[in-house]
């Protein structure tokens, strides 16, 4: 027998082997036989393939009786499934006494008091010396102040003489212009008033003059037809009606089989392995490092600095700022705020244009609006007469017979039993596990049963 895949078993075609992309077994020497092509047929070089030996398609008549026997039904043997039994565990039990918390580390670790490290590095002495120092730097010994002379300024003195007599000279702007008056431009824009014609209004048109009147026939008016009602009564029965008996009778029954929810008739135990397993236990509070209080030094403190010892107040004067007299002089004329651009153009008086207002064609309606349209002079209100109605009334016609409610449904469904996938199990029933090839595929072999002699 054939080793066959966990693919191969699975009849519901939900179950698959799982396919990964590394190969754990690769070097583990097992074929994978997936198919039965490859290991029957194995590989071959460049041949040719022979050439078909097959009839042509031909009807040929088999006028034998034809056995309802397949390979399938004879080579198949129904066996009894029978439901693996489930493994109930055993009731948890716990132990008795206390749990030993050491470990190898707690054994081989000794804890030490560890104290703070010694600076080794000394401190630092301040010598404050309480006299004069009397010393000149090196910067001062090697760059001493010179006196040095302000140089006199070469530059020969301008004195500006204002002009008596008026500037007279034009420019060449005042020369080429010529001034001219400004005249309005004249408007080609044609007067809006209506000018009313003198004669009577002619009006007769091109239609009126081609118009010939014809004298038109009297319209036949069909006169209204009364209506009469007929005297026998009216068939209202339809095939839906006449078929339609409307005997009272009973749902139809559903043959499909009641669903029976498994339930346990115990109440759950919300106790678990770690609760009945775990015991709570007294955590001592976390060490809280004492600080130690801050004392002051005896004494008062030394506010003295080097800069503030070593420092020689000396009293200096400001330094005058060397800045030079304006030689700005004042004249006591006025202002001249006259200009050629003021004088060649003086401001002209100039007035807004009024706007154009057309008059009104049409004089305003005098007197009250009367309200009344042509629709309402000419409408004359009806009495409305309601339609009858010819449907005939819903009244259900009871049988005495009673209702036939067997359908095809209920006659020909016959409830199947619900088939258990066998590889849903972890073992598939009648099969041993074999191995797991490098492409992941599960093979199992099946167990035959032996055959009893008669």
């Amino acid at each position: 027998m054939r080793n066959r895949c966990l693919c191969q078993i699975c009849t519901c075609g939900r179950h698959r082997c799982p396919h990964g992309t590394t190969r754990v077994y690769e070097h583990s020497g097992i074929y994978c036989p997936t198919t039965e092509y490859s290991e029957n047929y194995p590989k071959y070089g460049d041949v040719l393939p022979p050439q078909s030996l097959k009839p042509k398609q031909e009807f040929q008549g088999h006028r034998d009786k034809m056995e309802g026997v397949t390979t399938f039904k004879s080579d198949y043997r129904p066996y009894e499934v029978v439901k693996q039994t489930r493994h109930i565990p055993e009731e948890y039990k716990p132990k008795q006494g206390k749990i030993d918390l050491g470990t190898t580390y707690k054994q081989d670790f000794n804890p030490f008091e560890v104290q703070p490290v010694v600076k080794v590095r000394p401190v630092e002495r301040q010598q404050v010396k309480k006299g004069k120092l009397d010393t000149v730097p090196t910067y001062k010994d090697d760059y001493r102040s010179w006196d040095i002379q302000k140089c006199e300024l070469c530059k020969p003195e301008q004195v500006c003489q204002t002009p008596d007599v008026k500037f007279g000279n034009s420019t060449t702007f005042q020369d080429d212009y010529v001034p001219r008056e400004i005249k309005p431009t004249q408007s080609f824009k044609p007067c809006s008033a209506i000018k009313c014609s003198v004669g009577p209004f002619n009006g007769e048109t091109s239609h009126r003059r081609d118009f010939v009147p014809y004298q038109l026939e009297v319209k036949f008016a069909r006169p209204k037809e009364v209506y009469k009602p007929a005297d026998q009564p009216f068939e209202d029965l339809t095939t839906h009606r006449n078929d339609f008996q409307g005997f009272a009778g009973e749902t139809a029954k559903i043959c499909r089989p009641a669903y029976t929810r498994v339930t346990q008739n115990t109440p759950f135990k919300g106790s678990t392995e770690f609760r009945d397993s775990f015991k709570p236990w007294e955590i001592p509070p976390p060490k809280v490092k004492k600080v130690t209080e801050y004392v002051p030094p005896p004494g008062s403190m030394q506010l003295n600095s080097t800069s503030h010892l070593d420092y020689v107040p000396y009293q200096a004067s400001r330094v005058v700022a060397i800045r030079p007299i304006s030689q700005r002089t004042k004249s006591n004329f006025p202002f001249q705020g006259k200009s050629t651009m003021k004088e060649d153009f003086p401001a002209w008086e100039s007035c807004r244009q009024g706007l154009i207002k057309q008059q009104q064609q049409i004089p305003n309606p005098s007197g009250k609006f009367d309200g009344l349209s042509t629709f309402r002079s000419h409408f004359v209100p009806h009495a409305l007469i309601p339609t009858e109605s010819c449907k005939p009334l819903n009244a259900a016609v009871k049988s005495s017979v009673p209702f036939d409610d067997v359908t095809m449904y209920s006659i020909q469904y016959t409830p199947k039993k619900p088939e258990i996938c066998p590889a849903s199990y972890p073992s598939p029933p009648d099969y041993i596990f074999e191995n797991t090839d490098s492409q992941g595929h599960k093979f199992f072999r099946k167990i035959i049963p032996e055959m009893k002699a008669f």
